[in-house]
């Protein structure tokens, strides 16, 4: 039995639950990894001040940013990918993926050449205070320069997924994480080089896990990564384009939205945007249950719905929507008990902890609604009806958060408890929304 056999074996003929799961599960474990060095890097430079701490929140909308075309490019082509090679076309597989991974690479130096270029301005837009410029532009400084890494590295890591390699691209990912834990303690504790050496540690990490990803991708994958498979056929553009609209939607609306909730914080001092990056860094962590799952199905989804199994595929989606939603709903609970106790962690300041005790508080009631917005928008995009799943990756991104948190602050005068209440009333209502499309979906 080929490769091409193999996978198609194990797509359509094995147990769904643990096939999403054997997908899942690696893909999950990335993304916590992932998220537990983001926090340990919080910690780390948590202990050099509020203002240094304020940085991190700022530098993750960059991040978002970066996440946004890299996401794009991933889940677009892999999408494609996975049909072609459902289709046993794997010339076509070969250039979709090519073509995405060069196309990333030249955004990312794109982006770095004008972000340095912009670098001071680049760090007020994104939400910098005065007191919390100069540690931006550090930490900037390294994500910038790793960025064409950055993305490349995420492109890998879903085609991968997308050709049930999950298990490598978790390992790509998991020791660069590793690196930069080391990173952070030796250039923050060791070297006492403060933000600007936690800026290097991660620029390091994201090289060291691109290069691990690209050799377990040109060893392993199906589907071959070429120059020479560079396409300039512009329908083939706007198939990834189009098929990876929600990932950019999602990402790229969150990078606003970050900017106008790091805006909007900035008046209530640097202890605030401290509190809200916190915050956001920890909710993201427990949403990785739900996304890593999510993903777990989308190769599934991808292959099931281009050889008609659909009876496969719905039975694919609800497992995933209540597992995940079963696993992110024990972590709220605990994420209830000990809020005070979470942010404490990551900072001291009384202040911080102050402010940021509530906040996480509403937080952890809002993602037990998580899992039904971010599973059904990736079920769509799987299935090839991105104008769906880009009207529900675009409502908690942007089109629910920005008039609520405006709302929230500004027209009810609620001052920062507006500001912690603004995303989780957005998650609500984006749950509400997507349910209509979800069960349609599911009984059609």
């Amino acid at each position: 039995m080929d490769k091409s056999d193999a996978y198609h074996q194990q797509m359509v003929h094995s147990n769904i639950a643990k096939l999403i799961l054997r997908l899942g599960i690696p893909t999950t474990v990335s993304m916590l990894i992932t998220n537990i060095y983001n926090m340990v890097d919080t910690y780390f430079v948590g202990t050099l001040g509020v203002s240094q701490q304020g940085a991190t929140g700022v530098l993750f909308t960059l991040q978002a940013i970066l996440q946004a075309f890299a996401f794009m490019l991933g889940h677009g082509s892999g999408t494609h990918l996975a049909k072609h090679l459902a289709i046993k076309q794997e010339r076509a597989a070969s250039r979709y993926i090519s073509t995405a991974f060069f196309m990333g690479f030249g955004i990312g130096l794109i982006l770095l050449t004008f972000g340095l270029i912009f670098l001071e301005p680049f760090m007020v837009a994104l939400g910098s205070s005065p007191t919390i410029l100069p540690y931006a532009k550090d930490y900037g400084f390294w994500v910038l320069l790793s960025a064409p890494f950055f993305i490349t590295s995420l492109i890998l890591n879903n085609a991968l997924r997308y050709q049930g390699k999950a298990f490598f691209a978790m390992i790509g990912i998991a020791v660069g994480a590793g690196l930069n834990v080391f990173g952070d303690y030796l250039f923050i504790q060791v070297m006492e080089l403060s933000v600007f050496g936690a800026g290097m540690s991660t620029a390091i990490s994201q090289f060291v896990s691109f290069v691990i990803l690209l050799l377990f991708y040109l060893k392993n994958a199906q589907a071959r990564l070429s120059v020479k498979e560079v396409t300039f056929d512009v329908t083939l553009h706007g198939h990834i384009v189009v098929a990876g609209l929600p990932s950019l939607l999602r990402q790229g609306l969150a990078s606003i939205s970050g900017g106008i909730l790091n805006n909007v914080t900035k008046p209530f001092g640097d202890a605030a945007v401290a509190a809200i990056s916190e915050v956001n860094r920890y909710s993201n962590f427990v949403m990785c249950v739900g996304m890593g799952i999510g993903q777990g199905l989308q190769p599934v989804a991808a292959y099931n719905y281009t050889v008609k199994e659909y009876d496969r595929l719905r039975k694919g989606a609800l497992f995933t929507l209540l597992f995940s939603t079963a696993v992110v709903a024990v972590l709220s609970i605990v994420t209830l008990i000990i809020p005070s106790q979470i942010v404490w962690a990551f900072n001291k300041d009384a202040e911080v902890i102050s402010l940021g005790t509530p906040a996480l508080r509403y937080a952890a009631i809002s993602l037990f609604f998580s899992p039904i917005a971010v599973i059904s928008s990736m079920l769509f995009q799987s299935v090839r009806k991105s104008a769906i799943a880009s009207i529900l990756s675009a409502l908690r991104s942007g089109l629910a958060f920005i008039p609520t948190i405006f709302l929230l602050v500004y027209g009810m005068n609620l001052g920062f408890q507006g500001v912690a209440l603004s995303q989780p009333v957005a998650d609500v209502l984006t749950a509400i929304a997507t349910m209509p499309f979800l069960i349609v979906s599911l009984l059609s």
